[in-house]
């Protein structure tokens, strides 16, 4: 490790002076960027002062793993131009600071930054939900969210590469029901929303068995980098997770309405899988379908969906503990 390398758990408990005296600009670790996007950062930020760049000691941002949608930056990738910078007469440098994502509270807390940069997409949840937000404003820390891509062009052919890429589950499938369950979870992990990743999956019974007929996610609209490269209306308004006048996805019940639409495809009597019960108004959609069963996971809104759907003449259950069922079957 060079002299502009720092390793925070070197100094978690030791003078953090060397760091403190670079008075920088701190980019908070990030998820993939181009070269071309960080270029266009130290383009912005070094005139300002010193960079400290932070990589990310996991893969991915941290509940997400396994997406590469939010798999973190590997710095070597951007060796050579931070060399450049370094090497150059430019009064600033670019140090990296090799950390985990749950050590930015100390480090916010520690190290008061000049500025805080903050690249979509690198953190699970709305951002002033969380710690960090909170360090960040009591310590009158400046910080901004910026676009993880370097241009709207940028973004929209990163979110057609991911959308050929996605593992989705083929309609046609005869499943059990926490498969069924299964391919609702798995297929919300195509959302780029980091709030919280729906799915759903659409079936109809035969015997002990389920055909899936479809499946769909929480997705962003227009398409799914949008709201990182513009910032997620969430954060921009400072909003409550329920609060949905300020939302940048389609929810997964409505994505599939449209993809039952368009595909014509008969919901009678079929069942919807779906990992998180559904909202009150996706409630209010799905009373008005043919669909004669809502089976869920996780509970949202005090259970408010399940009376509304019920008196619509709708089933309404609960699938707990799917991966000892899945376990159990296979």
């Amino acid at each position: 490790m060079n002299k502009y390398e720092l390793n925070w758990s070197d100094i978690a408990f030791t003078s953090k002076k060397n760091l403190k005296d670079l008075d920088a600009v701190f980019i908070a670790p990030p998820r993939e960027i181009t070269t071309t996007r960080f270029t266009q950062l130290v383009k912005q930020y070094l005139p300002i002062g010193n960079i400290v760049l932070g990589c990310a000691e996991e893969k991915y941002v941290v509940g997400f793993e396994g997406q590469p949608q939010f798999k973190t930056l590997h710095c070597d990738s951007l060796k050579l131009i931070i060399e450049k910078v370094n090497n150059s007469s430019s009064p600033h440098k670019i140090i990296i600071l090799h950390c985990k994502q749950n050590e930015l509270v100390h480090i916010y807390e520690k190290i008061k930054f000049k500025h805080v940069v903050l690249v979509g997409g690198s953190w699970q949840f709305t951002f002033h939900t969380r710690p960090e937000y909170y360090v960040l404003v009591n310590s009158k820390t400046p910080f901004e969210f910026v676009s993880p891509f370097s241009s709207e062009k940028e973004a929209l052919q990163y979110a057609l590469d991911f959308e050929k890429k996605m593992v989705i589950q083929k309609p046609g499938a005869l499943l059990s029901e926490a498969q069924m369950m299964e391919a609702a979870t798995a297929v919300a992990k195509n959302a780029f929303d980091h709030s919280f990743q729906s799915g759903v999956a659409l079936g109809k019974q035969t015997d002990s068995k389920y055909t899936l007929l479809a499946t769909a996610f929480n997705k962003t609209v227009p398409f799914q980098t949008f709201a990182w490269h513009f910032g997620p209306l969430r954060e921009r308004h400072l909003s409550t997770p329920g609060d949905l006048n300020y939302y940048d996805t389609i929810h997964a019940e409505a994505n599939l309405i449209v993809q039952v639409a368009k595909n014509h495809i008969d919901m009678k009597d079929a069942t919807l899988f779906i990992n998180l019960l559904p909202c009150p108004n996706c409630a209010k959609i799905l009373c008005e379908t043919d669909i004669s069963e809502i089976v869920y996971s996780l509970d949202h809104s005090n259970g408010y969906a399940i009376a509304l759907l019920e008196k619509a003449g709708k089933k309404v259950r609960r699938l707990l503990d799917n991966e000892k069922l899945i376990k159990t079957e296979g």
